[in-house]
């Protein structure tokens, strides 16, 4: 049976990846998660906002006590630290060391400055791809669905001119017209589309007390293509895929009503 993929340019074993998130907080986690099968794993992401805040934090910190008593120059408050850009890198290197996978780094930026800034650091740590996340709340009344849509272009462009490393975005699913602004991004040198954030809570087995799933998954999709006489993933690839159909849109509104009988 073969699973083998392609993603980013990079040849997976099977489509299987552990995405952005708090799992690969803890190595010994990682270790498990890539013994388990994972095929690539992603680091949760990097905000600029984070960043910021614990150099701002550490400014007014050791300023407000750096001369309230004779002792405080030896002395100097530690603060409560975000997960910021030196403990993110180091951890990133650390991911790179204990697995042999491949390590991708997640950012979402809020500046220009801060997307490419920010992306050169996370490749030069070592990560083989970098995911950026996209998301904007658009709570401007100003601001047409255009203008936010224009806004991630520019972000792509900006990240793809400063790293050489595979960039894929990563979407919100409040898009009013995703296949135009996927083949926009695709032209502003995306790599990959990862669709979409989504807000959910990771399932536990009360059972056996596990939360690593991927070996289960993995059978359970081999036993599916052996049921269904499917020998690999690329035999499989783009069968229902809407550039096979003469009108997507009659399909898609045909869909739509049977949806609400």
């Amino acid at each position: 049976m073969d699973l083998s993929t392609t993603y980013l340019g990079m040849r997976l074993p099977h489509p299987l990846i552990v995405g952005s998130g708090p799992l690969a907080d803890d190595l010994d986690t990682v270790r498990a998660l890539e013994d388990a099968g994972a095929a690539m794993l992603v680091l949760r992401s990097l905000y600029e906002e984070e960043i910021t805040g614990e150099q701002m934090e550490a400014f007014f910190n050791a300023e407000s006590h750096s001369e309230s008593f004779p002792e405080a120059e030896s002395y100097a408050p530690e603060p409560e630290r975000a997960f910021g850009p030196d403990e993110y890198l180091e951890h990133l290197r650390l991911i790179k060391e204990a697995v042999r996978i491949p390590v991708v780094a997640s950012l979402n930026g809020a500046t220009s400055g801060g997307w490419h800034s920010y992306a050169r650091m996370l490749e030069q740590a070592g990560a083989d791809a970098l995911e950026i996340q996209i998301y904007h709340a658009a709570s401007d009344m100003t601001s047409s669905a255009a203008d936010v849509e224009r806004q991630a272009i520019h972000v792509v462009r900006e990240v793809k001119r400063s790293v050489r490393i595979p960039v894929a975005v990563k979407l919100a699913p409040l898009l009013t017209a995703f296949a135009h602004f996927a083949k926009t991004l695709d032209s502003a040198g995306a790599d990959g589309l990862v669709l979409f954030t989504r807000f959910h809570h990771v399932d536990i087995d009360v059972d056996e007390l596990e939360v690593s799933h991927l070996r289960t998954v993995l059978r359970d999709v081999e036993s599916w293509m052996n049921e269904h006489e499917w020998i690999s993933l690329s035999e499989m690839r783009g069968n229902m895929s809407l550039e096979r159909i003469p009108d997507p849109a009659a399909y898609e509104r045909t869909n739509f009503r049977m949806a609400l009988r």
